[in-house]
This record gives structure tokens, sequence and C-alpha cells, in this order.
């Protein structure tokens, strides 16, 4: 019972920036970590970035520098800034989270429904 819902997608130029947000909700008692996945047409899905909770970053060679992972454990949100991108960055962003949904030990992995960033050269 956890919904994550992303916005920020759209097209963009070249050498262009876009801010791509993601906020989870529902039975939520804590995240583990939260990231953001892209998946380009024929190409395989691949992480872009990645946060813990206690705001260990990990990032793709392909957008290190370019790309920056926020988060905020009490909201329950996380960004990615991305700034000069270039239309190998065109993909579906997709939202990750892995949820505790309880004082249990049990975690599950959730997915946002994606959003479309669109980079033209």
């Amino acid at each position: 019972q956890v919904q994550l819902v992303e916005s920020g997608g759209g097209l963009v130029q070249a050498g262009g920036s876009l801010r791509l947000s993601c906020a989870a909700s529902g039975s939520i008692f804590s995240i583990n970590a939260m990231g953001w996945y892209r998946q380009a047409p024929g190409k395989q899905r691949e992480l872009v970035a990645s946060i813990t909770s206690g705001a260990m970053t990990n990032y793709a060679d392909s957008v290190k520098g370019r790309f920056t992972i926020f988060r905020d454990n009490a909201k329950n949100t996380v960004d990615l800034q991305m700034s000069s991108l270039k239309p190998e960055d065109t993909a579906v962003y997709y939202c990750n989270a892995e949820v505790r949904p309880d004082s249990r030990r049990y975690t599950y992995m959730y997915w946002g429904q994606g959003t479309q960033v669109t980079v033209s050269s």
C-alpha cells in the first residue's frame, strides 16, 4: 500500500537542466533506500542514482558530475537534479523505494509509474 509519484519530466534541449521529484506515501515506517532508474528504448533498465537513509549516494558513471540526488527522510521524497543533459539521457525515469511498512524487518520494493525525459539535440 505504498505509492510513488514522480513529477518533473519533460522535454529539454541538450545542455539544459531538469529536476525530477518523487514522493512516497502510504504505509511507511521507514525507507531504507530510494533511487532513480531509467530505461531508454531498446535498452535495459539501469540505475541512475540512489541514496540511502544515511545519505550515502551512488551514481551511474554516465551521470557522475551532472546529476545530483537529494532525499528528505522526513517527507519520504527524493529528487534528481539533472544538468548538462545529453540526448542519450532520453528515457523513462522511474522512482524506486525500498520500504519498511512497519516495525517488522520485512521490506518491499516499490516503483513509480515513470516519467518521460526527452533531451533534444
